[in-house]
């Protein structure tokens, strides 16, 4: 396991055979994220909305749930209009 030094502005340099482990290029944005009593860095995937794509898939549909609410919406708003 590699150590590295923390500089006077807390900035620490990831060695390279880590960073090609995880894919971490000079210009690579990464998320920093205090877990517990530890640090974690993950690289950010460089197209985060199309990583995300599918991620949901098979579980409940939030676009259907939310047109059964409108209809049911619409149906008492006539109610109260008659």
């Amino acid at each position: 396991m590699p150590i590295v030094v923390t500089s006077a502005k807390g900035q620490v340099v990831i060695p390279k055979k880590e960073r090609d482990r995880v894919g971490i290029r000079a210009g690579t944005r990464v998320v920093v994220e205090a877990v517990d009593d530890h640090i974690e860095i993950r690289p950010l995937p460089e197209k985060p909305a199309e990583s995300f794509c599918g991620l949901f898939k098979g579980g409940p549909s939030l676009t259907r749930a939310l047109l059964k609410e409108r209809r049911k919406e619409s149906r008492r708003e006539e109610k109260k209009g008659s």
